[in-house]
């Protein structure tokens, strides 16, 4: 992963948290059905902010509306000072500057790992193959998969076309790194190596919004926890605050669940 020089979350010169992304009241609806129930907050520069919440609450669907993969009904989705819930903005422009990694890897199977990581690089940003395949084994490198960079995926566990899959969504330099359930698809042996390498990002100082079921994984390594329930925002603090010493009996009981 490059490096990132970084001393906690980034400052405006007022003193004021860099918002990276902003969500304020969010509405999205699948006919009468409505799944984002006035959603806010945000994720500010170098912070990794958990989404946690029960199946159904809205997390896939949140995660996709940043996306732009799906139109909120109401309300606005900020990346830096781009709305990008505005009908008229550049959606592929604004795409450029979101990683994104699914559960499901996604990964072209006819095709190495290197060009995996190297074919957007090549056909959305433009770089010259020698520049992005300098800049994918470096990435490569980092995670010790450079020895793989001439396979092909299904010679790779589940873990390992992760990692690589997290690589390509980092080789534009994202602003924003979106996780949707990265580990859901993944047997719980190869859960660790991908968790490391989200941990590593972290310590970078990458900007993330994972959606996630690993509640220790979160508790240890998220800066904020927003918890959803039915559609809206449960709970939205530091993980010791949600997690550890919420009054809320629905989410303490949501927390139990999983310690028990």
């Amino acid at each position: 992963m490059p490096d990132i020089a970084h001393e906690g979350t980034a400052t405006t010169q007022g003193g004021a948290p860099q918002k990276v992304l902003r969500i304020d009241n969010v509405v999205k609806r699948f006919g009468d059905n409505v799944v984002l129930d006035h959603i806010s907050f945000d994720v500010n520069k170098h912070e990794v902010v958990a989404l946690l919440g029960p199946s159904g609450s809205g997390k896939s669907t949140l995660m996709k509306c940043v996306n732009m993969l799906e139109r909120v009904n109401d309300g606005q989705i900020w990346l830096g000072e781009t709305d990008i819930t505005d009908p008229r903005i550049n959606q592929d422009e604004c795409r450029k500057r979101i990683g994104v990694v699914f559960q499901q890897f996604n990964l072209f199977p006819h095709m190495t790992v290197l060009n995996n990581v190297t074919l957007a690089a090549r056909k959305v940003f433009k770089w010259s193959r020698a520049d992005a395949e300098e800049k994918a084994m470096a990435l490569l490198k980092r995670i010790g998969m450079d020895q793989k960079a001439r396979e092909y995926p299904d010679r790779l566990s589940g873990g390992q076309q992760q990692r690589v899959a997290i690589c390509r969504a980092l080789m534009g330099d994202p602003e924003l790194l979106l996780l949707d359930e990265v580990t859901s698809a993944l047997d719980p042996m190869l859960v660790g190596e991908v968790l490391e390498m989200v941990s590593e990002l972290k310590d970078q100082g990458a900007t993330i919004l994972m959606a996630t079921h690993e509640m220790s994984f979160a508790h240890k390594a998220a800066d904020r926890i927003v918890l959803l329930r039915r559609g809206k925002v449960a709970e939205n603090g530091t993980p010791a605050d949600v997690m550890d010493k919420a009054t809320d009996p629905e989410t303490r009981a949501f927390f139990h669940s999983y310690n028990s």
